[in-house]
C-alpha cells in the first residue's frame, strides 16, 4: 500500500514499487526535450550558438560551424566565447583580431539587452547577428549569411540607379502605365517635349485624364479624345504594338509607340520626328523632281503618264521639247548661265499649259517633256506648240545681256501614235529629231516614217563616234592660187572619211552631227594637228588652212590645241589661216572675240568662209578681227549674172578698201577666172585650180609649179 507523505498525511509508495519509476520518467522527458531541442537547433536553417553567463558556449549548431568554417572537434560545451574568436582568427575566417572582435561583442553582452549587428569576413561574406540575452545570464546568437542578399539589394539598387540614368538621358520622352491604366513613370524628356512641368502631368493619373490635361494646355490641339483612348485600349487588348504620329499644337511632330508589358499595362515612348519628317518629305520630294527646277523628274513624270494612260477616256499628247543652241550659251556664258537659263525656261513652259491637268518635267540636260491631258484635237496640240515656240524665242534677259535660244518639240499622240508609255516617248523623240534635222526652233508631228530616218541617224552617230578612234579618217588639200602670179600659195584641209561600211563620207554628211554629238571637238583636234603636221614639209611661204567649227571654237581648250599643234610640228604661226563661219560669231560671245583676238596676236590668220550667206557679215566684219573672205561659191558659179556679178565686185571692193584679202570658193572655168582678175580680186579656189589631192599629190603640183615657173 502506498505509504501517506509525512507532510501532507498523503500516501506514499513503496520503495521498489511506484516510487522506483517516477525518476526514469521524468529522466526520459528530459532527454526526449533534449533530443528534439537538439534536432530543432540542428535543422535551423540559420546558426546558433548558446553561451552561459560565464561566457562559455553550451550549444551550437553544424550551421554555426559552418559559416564560420570553425572545426567541430575544437567547438565543444564549455569553450570561452574568446576563445572561439581566436579560433576563427587562426584558421584565418576572421577579419580582425580577437581582442577587436570581442571589444566590438563586449557592450552588446554587457548591456545584456537584444540587438543586432553585421560582421564581414576575411572572405567577403557578410553575416548578420541577432544577439538575444538569456534570463540566466547568458546569450543566444543567431547567425545568418546575408551576402546574397546584400548582392542582389546592391544589384537591385544598381539597376535602379541604371533605370533612373536611362530615363534621364534618353532622348525619347517616356509614360509608363501600371495594369491599372495609372501613370508610374515619367522621365524629363517627356515633360521638355510636351513643354510642361511634373505638377501637369502627376503621377497616378490616367490616359483619359492625361489628355485633357495636355488639350487643356494648348499642347495638343483639339482632338477626339473618346476616340483616342478606345484605340489604345483596343490596341493593347490584342497586344499590338504601333507607332502613330501626334502632331502638336505648335507645329512639331511626334512619334508615340506604345507596346503592351506582360505584366500588365503598357509603356509610351515619345520622338520628336519634326526634322527627320520635313527631310523625308523633301527627300521624296527631291526623288520625283528635278533639283534645279523643282519641276517634275522623269520617274515623275512617267508614273503621272502610266496613270494617265490607265485612265485614259480621251486622247493626250506628248511632247518632247530640246533646247535649240543651249550648249552655245553654257561654253559662251558658262554653267551658271546656263542653270539660270533653264530655270527661266522652266518657268515660261509651266505657264504655257492649260491646266493643272497639264503636266511639264525636266528630263535632263536641256530636255523636257509635256503632257497635254486631255486634248480636243490635233488642233489643239498645235496651238500649244505653236505658243511654246514663240514664247520660248522670246530673249532671256541675264545681267544686262540677252540671251537667245529656240526651243524644238516633237509630237506623239495617244491612241494613234502609240498605247503604252515607252512607245509614245520613244515616237515623240522620233518626232524631235526631225524638227531638229529641219532647221529647228520646229515642231512636228510624229510620222510612221519618221522611225527609219531616226535609225538612220542614230546609226550614223555611232559609226562616227567609233571613226576616230580607228583611224577611219584622212585629209585632203585643196590649192589656193594668187591670180595675179598664178603662184599656189596654200592649201586647205578638207576632212575626207572612209568607212569600212558606208564608203567614203562626204564631209556635208557627217560634220553637222559630228557639231551636235560634240565629237568635233576632239575630230577638229586631230585634223588641226594632222594639217600642220603636212604643211611642215611644204615650201616656207605655203600657208595652210584649216575650217574651224563653232562648237570648236567656244570649247574651253581651243586656243591650247591650236598652240599645241603648231609647236608639234613646227610650223610658224604666220603660216596658219583658221576659216571660221558667221554662225561662230551670232553669239557675239566674249570668249570667241577674246580667243579670236588671242590666235590673232600670234600671227594666224583668221578667214570668213562662205561669205555672203549670211544675214549680217558687214557687221561682223566691224566686230571681229579677219584677215580674209571667202567668196562663197554660189556667187561664183552665178558670177554670169549682171546682179551677182555686181554683189562679186562689191565683195572685192570691200576688201580692198578694209585691207583684207578676198578669196574666191569654186572657181572652175577660166572665165570665171577671168572675171575675178578684171575685178581685182586676190585669190581664187577651185576646180580649175586644182581638186582636193593627197598630201604627196600637192607636193607634185608644187614641183611642177615651180618647174614650169623656171623653164617658163
Amino acid at each position: 500500500m502506498p505509504v501517506a507523505d509525512a507532510k501532507d498525511g498523503s500516501a506514499v509508495p513503496e520503495p521498489g514499487a511506484e516510487g522506483m519509476d517516477r525518476p526514469r520518467s521524468m529522466e526520459d522527458e528530459l532527454r526526449e526535450q533534449n533530443e528534439r531541442f537538439s534536432a530543432a537547433v540542428e535543422n535551423m536553417s540559420h546558426g546558433l550558438c548558446m553561451f552561459d553567463a560565464d561566457e562559455r558556449m553550451i550549444i551550437c549548431n553544424v550551421n554555426y560551424i559552418n559559416i564560420f568554417c570553425l572545426d567541430a572537434r575544437v567547438m565543444r560545451p564549455g569553450i570561452r566565447f574568446l576563445d572561439i574568436l581566436r579560433h576563427s582568427v587562426d584558421i584565418g575566417i576572421a577579419s580582425q583580431s580577437a581582442e577587436e572582435l570581442y571589444a566590438i561583442r563586449k557592450p552588446y553582452i554587457d548591456q545584456a539587452k537584444a540587438s543586432t549587428y553585421e560582421e564581414t569576413l576575411s572572405d567577403g561574406r557578410i553575416i548578420h547577428i541577432s544577439h538575444r540575452p538569456l534570463a540566466s545570464g547568458g546569450w543566444v546568437s543567431i547567425y545568418e549569411d546575408i551576402t546574397e542578399q546584400r548582392r542582389a539589394e546592391r544589384d537591385l539598387k544598381e539597376q535602379h540607379r541604371r533605370f533612373d540614368a536611362a530615363l534621364a538621358n534618353m532622348s525619347q520622352g517616356l509614360l509608363m502605365y501600371d495594369a491599372d491604366g495609372r501613370l508610374i513613370v515619367r522621365n524629363q524628356r517627356i515633360l521638355e517635349l510636351y513643354g510642361v512641368s511634373e505638377t501637369d502631368l502627376p503621377l497616378g493619373m490616367g490616359l483619359r485624364e492625361l489628355l485633357e490635361r495636355l488639350v487643356r494646355l494648348g499642347v495638343y490641339p483639339p482632338i477626339d479624345i473618346d476616340r483616342e483612348v478606345l484605340k489604345t485600349e483596343a490596341r493593347l487588348q490584342v497586344g499590338q504594338t504601333r507607332s502613330t504620329p501626334r502632331q502638336l499644337a505648335d507645329g512639331r511632330t511626334l512619334m508615340i509607340a506604345r507596346r503592351p508589358m506582360s505584366g500588365g499595362g503598357w509603356v509610351a515612348t515619345f520622338d520628336d520626328v519634326t526634322e527627320s519628317r520635313l527631310v523625308e518629305e523633301r527627300m521624296t520630294h527631291l526623288a520625283h523632281h528635278d533639283t534645279l527646277t523643282g519641276l517634275p523628274n522623269r520617274s515623275m513624270l512617267r508614273e503621272r503618264l502610266d496613270q494617265a494612260l490607265e485612265d485614259a477616256a480621251a486622247p493626250l499628247a506628248i511632247f518632247s521639247l530640246d533646247l535649240d543652241r543651249f550648249k552655245a550659251v553654257n561654253d559662251t556664258w558658262g554653267h551658271p548661265a546656263g542653270d539660270w537659263l533653264l530655270k527661266s525656261v522652266a518657268e515660261r513652259l509651266q505657264r504655257c499649259l492649260r491646266n493643272e491637268t497639264d503636266i511639264v518635267a525636266r528630263f535632263g540636260g536641256d530636255e523636257f517633256v509635256i503632257i497635254q491631258f486631255p486634248f480636243k484635237s490635233l488642233a489643239e496640240a498645235e496651238k500649244l506648240a505653236k505658243h511654246i515656240v514663240a514664247v520660248i524665242a522670246k530673249p532671256f534677259r541675264d545681267k544686262n545681256r540677252d540671251i537667245h535660244v529656240g526651243i524644238s518639240l516633237g509630237i506623239a499622240v495617244f491612241p494613234d501614235d502609240g498605247r503604252d508609255a515607252d512607245t509614245l516617248l520613244k515616237n515623240a523623240d522620233t518626232a524631235l529629231y526631225r524638227a531638229k534635222s529641219e532647221g529647228r526652233n520646229l515642231y512636228r508631228f510624229f510620222e510612221p516614217g519618221m522611225d527609219a530616218m531616226v535609225q538612220a541617224r542614230r546609226a550614223l552617230e555611232t559609226d562616227l563616234e567609233a571613226a576616230l578612234p580607228h583611224q577611219e579618217f584622212d585629209l585632203d588639200f585643196q590649192p589656193i592660187m594668187n591670180i595675179e602670179s598664178g603662184e599656189i600659195v596654200g592649201a586647205e584641209a578638207l576632212m575626207r572619211w572612209h568607212s569600212p561600211t558606208r564608203g567614203t563620207v562626204a564631209p556635208d554628211n557627217f560634220i553637222a552631227v559630228a557639231e551636235e554629238t560634240g565629237l568635233i571637238v576632239p575630230l577638229g583636234e586631230w585634223a588641226l594637228r594632222k594639217a600642220c603636221a603636212t604643211a611642215a614639209s611644204w615650201p616656207p611661204a605655203l600657208r595652210i588652212a584649216v575650217n574651224v567649227s563653232a562648237v570648236q571654237l567656244k570649247s574651253g581648250g581651243f586656243a591650247r590645241s591650236v598652240i599645241s599643234a603648231l609647236a608639234f610640228s613646227g610650223v610658224p604661226a604666220s603660216r596658219l589661216e583658221l576659216e571660221i563661219t558667221e554662225t561662230v560669231l551670232m553669239d557675239e560671245s566674249e570668249t570667241v572675240l577674246r580667243t579670236l583676238r588671242q590666235l590673232r596676236g600670234l600671227g594666224i590668220r583668221i578667214a570668213l568662209d562662205d561669205f555672203g550667206t549670211g544675214y549680217s557679215s558687214l557687221g561682223y566684219l566691224r566686230r571681229f578681227p579677219v584677215d580674209k573672205i571667202k567668196i562663197d561659191r554660189s556667187f561664183i558659179r552665178d558670177i554670169g549674172n549682171r546682179d551677182t556679178a555686181a554683189i562679186v565686185r562689191t565683195i572685192i571692193g570691200l576688201g580692198a578698201e578694209l585691207g583684207i584679202t578676198v578669196t574666191a570658193e569654186g572657181v572652175e572655168t577660166e572665165m570665171q577666172l577671168d572675171i575675178l582678175r578684171g575685178n581685182g580680186c586676190v585669190e581664187a579656189q577651185g576646180y580649175l585650180i586644182g581638186v582636193p589631192s593627197k598630201a604627196a599629190d600637192i607636193q607634185r603640183l608644187l614641183k611642177s609649179r615651180a618647174l614650169h615657173s623656171q623653164t617658163g
